[in-house]
């Protein structure tokens, strides 16, 4: 019997989407396969990490020794106040400087065109550069600059990318949303205004927008800042515990499918 090419979704939401990593680990550990990933933002990073081949409890280990000063390199505000050099190092140096065509199973990385609007998607081409404009925060991180295009955050564009997990050959689809806003968040700086701003934005977004997976799952998340590298392996359990909420709905949602071929 045929079995379904099963794409996962993973969504944008800065510190939140760590709770990717409790859902991949939840679904390895059910013998749920992931064929390809498309990611948007962190979505996309932990896309691309998990798809170099990253054990997924070295993964955890990474996760909770992250912090923010290791990768942020401030610089003078032009049009942005991360440079990014850092980060893309960082990322380079995890994915083992990789092209995405030769991880380990087919990633889709979405990045936004600043210029045009439109939605850029990286299936092949070096990961960090990839990964590195996907997560350009607008008025965060300087765009990234690449084949001409000037890149920002996925999440603009397409915070959850199912449509590119489909044009990918996904049969079925397991989405994760981190999306939420934190209410009565503290204020101290541009940096908690602006990504407070593109919190609420995105939401209605994701409100108004039908997203058609075969399987959303939405861990509890929006108590938890996008933007505060704390708390990551309660973000992490949330991300498990909510996965396995779904993997019975999972299973027979994937043997419904069979059936019907």
């Amino acid at each position: 019997m045929d079995q379904p090419k099963i794409g996962l979704v993973l969504g944008s939401g800065g510190a939140r989407g760590f709770a990717h990593l409790g859902v991949i680990k939840v679904l390895k550990e059910a013998g749920i396969p992931i064929h390809l990933i498309a990611g948007s933002s962190m979505g996309a990073l932990v896309g691309s990490f998990y798809g170099a081949g990253i054990e997924i409890d070295h993964l955890y280990k990474l996760s909770t020794a992250f912090k923010r000063k290791y990768f942020l390199d401030f610089t003078v505000p032009k049009m942005g106040f991360i440079a990014g050099k850092r980060v893309k190092e960082f990322i380079k140096v995890f994915t083992h400087g990789k092209n995405i065509e030769e991880l380990d199973l087919p990633v889709g990385i979405v990045a936004t065109d600043l210029l045009t609007g439109e939605k850029v998607v990286f299936t092949q081409g070096p990961v960090a550069e990839a990964v590195r404009a996907s997560i350009s925060i607008p008025g965060i991180f300087v765009p990234e600059k690449y084949n001409g295009r000037i890149l920002i955050d996925g999440g603009v564009s397409d915070r959850v990318p199912v449509s590119v997990a489909k044009e990918m050959g996904a049969d079925f689809i397991i989405a994760v949303d981190v999306s939420g806003v934190e209410r009565n968040a503290e204020m101290t700086s541009i940096y908690d205004v602006i990504m407070q701003s593109i919190d609420i934005m995105q939401k209605e977004i994701i409100n108004n927008r039908a997203i058609a997976s075969d399987i959303m799952i939405r861990p509890p998340v929006e108590t938890y800042s996008s933007r505060a590298f704390t708390n990551i392996e309660e973000i992490i359990k949330l991300g498990e515990e909510e996965t396995y909420k779904h993997l019975e709905e999972i299973k027979s949602s994937i043997e419904s499918w069979k059936g019907l071929q």
